[in-house]
């Protein structure tokens, strides 16, 4: 198990997955422009030993590529967690007393998911309560951008009502020394956390901003958890251990204990500012907007610590990768309330929310458009503007037989559903913010209850026999073997 960031830093040098820079780069642009090109060839991550203005070494694209993935996450494929999962989404009672035995590793396995308070770390090796922003490596990531950026931050709150915590990823704009923006966008937990200190008449909301924790803590924050799961108690589910956390010094949380910085503070709820443009993950800048403001009054960081951060622009980037990993994961969560669900897949073009692949057992006349519906209502699913239902024999992963398919499966009149229903912040092509169109498309086969007058045609397949001959008697044509399928 990886226990921090610089642990699975080694582990990529050990699996020949990092290069180490060390002529020293600009952290305005020049760092971005490497990234760029590097991810865009599934290139390795990045460690960078001297950056302009900072004495700290920054590491970049640390998740991008599928097999960092899987180093990030400990497993040798996302399969893996997608059973571990779907293990305990099956859990029922134990009726009888063999069944309470076999039961009993399983409670096991739950009683490590809880994270554990210690009494310090190495998050705190360093404590600075006249903290200095100007001193991290923090990016200026695309010409346009309104200053710099922390870009991958684990941004820890607490629910005002109920204590619960959250952990998520958002922008951090600094404007100075001593404070940031908060890119909570209207949908996302950290919002809701302050909407309700404002509603109870609260001046203040704590937060605590952690750069730089273990793989799997990074990715949990990340994940679209439903709201009030514990990302730190599925980071633990994950990684088969407790998250060790200590208690930050001078706001009431806790953060992981092998940070490697730590900013403490707050956000004052009557408090907002100017935030942006910023060259985002959609491949255009997001437009300036007014956000809550992030005071620091402590830092805390390990003696040597290594700061973390992702570019975001044009897909692919090193998100693409992130995206990808938690389609496979919550998969499986997704298949509990629609169970007729085959396969999913987020096109990279699509960046998230912008199209959903969906293939489905197909059982009565219409039940494309039921899982239209559906997916628009299930969480942060209600982004998408575009779902396309297709087949549960269609390889979704495939994009050859994917357009295949939709070009000669749909007619436009009878297959495309329009409607109406929110949208993410970072939408650009609707007409007004949050809320547009959205177009579902019945790529299936259709049934005459649906309206089709004719037969469907079979699809054209060779037979097994032949195939099975020509695979055999490959040799003997004098064919090279990368034709052989």
């Amino acid at each position: 198990m990886v226990r921090n960031l610089r642990q699975f830093i080694e582990k990529l040098k050990n699996e020949n997955e990092i290069q180490v820079i060390s002529r020293e780069v600009d952290p305005c642009l020049e760092i971005t422009e490497i990234c760029d090109r590097v991810v865009k060839k599934e290139g390795p991550a990045l460690f960078f030993e001297k950056v302009r203005g900072s004495s700290f070494p920054l590491a970049a694209n640390l998740f991008g590529s599928f097999r960092r993935m899987n180093l990030a996450l400990g497993v040798s494929s996302l399969e893996e967690i997608t059973r571990k999962i779907s293990g305990f989404l099956e859990l029922k009672l134990p009726a009888t007393f063999s069944e309470k035995i076999g039961f009993l590793p399983k409670l096991h396995q739950l009683s490590k998911v809880i994270p554990r308070l210690v009494n310090g770390g190495p998050c705190q090796e360093v404590v600075e309560t006249d903290c200095d922003l100007d001193r991290l490596p923090v990016l200026k990531c695309w010409p346009m951008d309104a200053g710099r950026y922390i870009t991958f931050p684990v941004v820890l709150t607490k629910d005002p009502e109920t204590g619960i915590r959250n952990a998520g990823t958002y922008r951090m704009q600094v404007f100075d020394r001593k404070t940031t923006g908060m890119h909570w966008q209207i949908h996302k937990d950290g919002t809701e956390h302050f909407r309700k200190a404002k509603a109870l008449g609260m001046k203040r909301l704590e937060v605590a901003c952690v750069l730089g924790a273990d793989p799997v803590t990074m990715f949990s924050s990340v994940a679209p958890l439903p709201f009030g799961v514990d990302e730190f108690a599925f980071a633990g589910f994950l990684r088969g251990a407790p998250l060790e956390l200590v208690k930050c010094r001078t706001v009431d949380l806790e953060v992981p204990a092998e940070s490697e910085f730590v900013l403490e503070g707050y956000v004052e709820i009557d408090e907002r500012r100017l935030e942006g443009p910023f060259g985002d993950h959609t491949g255009y800048y997001s437009l300036p907007k007014e956000f809550p403001v992030f005071h620091v009054q402590c830092l805390t960081r390990r003696e040597k610590a290594i700061y973390p951060a992702t570019v975001v622009g044009r897909p692919p980037m090193e998100d693409a990768y992130i995206a990808k990993a938690i389609e496979r994961i919550f998969l499986s969560l997704i298949r509990i309330q629609l169970p007729e669900i085959a396969d999913m897949s987020l096109p990279v073009g699509g960046v998230f929310t912008n199209c959903v692949l969906v293939s489905i057992r197909k059982s009565y006349p219409h039940h494309a458009r039921k899982i239209m519906h559906s997916i628009w209502g299930l969480g942060q699913l209600m982004f998408e503007k575009m779902v396309f239902v297709f087949d549960a024999d269609v390889n979704l992963q495939d994009p050859a037989e994917v357009s295949w398919r939709a070009f000669s499966n749909v007619d436009p009149r009878r297959d495309l559903v329009l409607a109406d229903g929110p949208l993410d912040e970072l939408d650009i092509a609707s007409s007004r913010e949050l809320c547009g169109s959205k177009l579902g498309v019945d790529c299936t086969r259709k049934l005459p209850e649906e309206g089709m007058t004719r037969a469907w045609p079979p699809d054209i397949e060779m037979e097994e026999r032949v195939r099975k001959l020509v695979t055999e008697r490959w040799r003997e044509y004098g064919l090279d073997q990368k034709f052989l399928r």
